[in-house]
């Protein structure tokens, strides 16, 4: 593609979802096997309303099938399915009906509450319609009225499966057949949102009442050394807690926690719900004015003004002996601006530490999520 968007002063190329590719090849191999001829380019209109003309290779027809591939451009976006091929195989059955099925490479769900019911392959729908519709389109063209089988394979699937968010989600085998817009827009910060989204409802259609959230890794260490819970019950929300709590709150979860380093979750005081430092690095500026509303003095202000960690922060607190009071005005308020997020729809709470002193402090409804979390756990050995 040549196709571009502006982020954050750089020019990123655009490219196309597994989606697009499925559905092109889908329409590449249909055409072939209707018309007897072969295809070395096909045209592919995204929902996004941006044409695609893309190169087909690996091209097999047959009397009864046609098979392709078309290869994956991410664009200027790191995805681990770039340049790997999505390829379709077409063939007649005698009920008229379009059938789509994976193959190859191509996941399972083994697991309610995604895109697909359990026992599907892993296409997600916006795909499967884009496939429906243009095999719908060549169907007409040709004047056929019979049926025809979809079967979608990735020869790289499996094996690049491990690097995907899909033995985590449920999804085994391969990887999955995504995109809603057909379009991949690089870092897009939507992709990584759908993503939690996803991971929210499998936990929300597993039966799951109250949720386990932190924003990485540390979090997760955390979780693992400190709380009796398994790591692997939290959902990863990177930077993006706001959306993760207002998605909480959607699906009807009772309760969220937060589990979270202090150089993020601070953040959180002055009501940033996106903690990515592109939106601005007030640790020190938040953690100063609860400083200041605990009478700390201007001089020690100042020294705090000046760190380049909470940790730090924390350290020059502990001497003046206000590291107690200036945590607890910080979590007050954390807890405030969450319940605020959420309008009282769900409870919520957080749990605030430090690589260097552990355990900080803990919103007032933390220590009852967490044993509902526990009794949850326990409750599913």
């Amino acid at each position: 593609m040549e196709e571009y968007i502006v982020k954050d002063g750089r020019k990123l190329r655009l490219g196309y979802t597994t989606g697009s590719c499925a559905a092109a090849a889908a329409k590449a191999a249909a055409w072939m096997l209707l018309t007897g001829q072969r295809k070395e380019n096909i045209k592919l209109l995204t929902p996004k309303g941006i044409w695609l003309d893309l190169q087909v290779c690996d091209i097999d027809i047959s009397a009864d099938h046609a098979g392709c591939a078309i290869v994956k451009d991410s664009g200027d976006d790191p995805d681990v399915t770039d340049g790997t091929k999505i390829a379709a195989e077409v063939s007649f059955i005698q009920e008229p009906e379009i059938r789509i099925d994976g193959g190859t490479g191509i996941g399972r769900v083994t697991r309610r509450g995604l895109d697909q019911p359990v026992g599907n392959a892993a296409i997600n729908s916006v795909p499967r319609r884009m496939i429906m519709e243009n095999l719908g389109e060549v169907m007409a063209l040709t004047d056929y009225h019979g049926g025809l089988s979809v079967v979608i394979s990735a020869p790289e699937g499996e094996a690049l499966a491990g690097k995907t968010f899909n033995s985590r989600l449920g999804i085994t085998g391969g990887i999955s057949i995504l995109g809603t817009t057909g379009i991949v827009e690089p870092m897009s910060e939507q992709a990584i949102v759908d993503t939690i989204r996803t991971e929210l409802t499998q936990r929300k259609a597993d039966g799951a009442e109250y949720i386990l959230l932190t924003p990485g890794n540390y979090g997760e260490e955390y979780i693992r050394n400190h709380t009796g819970l398994d790591p692997s019950m939290a959902v990863m929300t990177s930077n993006y807690i706001g959306d993760s709590l207002d998605i909480c709150a959607e699906l009807g979860f009772s309760g969220a926690l937060l589990v979270g380093h202090i150089g993020k979750l601070v953040k959180l005081a002055g009501n940033m719900m996106n903690t990515h430092s592109k939106y601005g690095d007030c640790r020190a500026e938040i953690m100063a004015a609860y400083a200041g509303a605990a009478n700390v003095g201007a001089e020690v202000i100042e020294r705090m003004l000046e760190c380049v960690t909470c940790d730090d922060i924390i350290r020059i607190l502990a001497e003046e002996g206000k590291s107690g009071e200036v945590l607890q005005l910080i979590r007050n308020r954390i807890g405030y601006q969450m319940d605020q997020r959420v309008r009282g729809k769900i409870l919520t709470g957080a749990v605030l530490f430090s690589r260097e002193y552990g355990f900080l402090c803990e919103t007032d409804k933390a220590g009852m999520l967490m044993q509902n979390l526990i009794q949850e756990q326990e409750d599913r050995i």
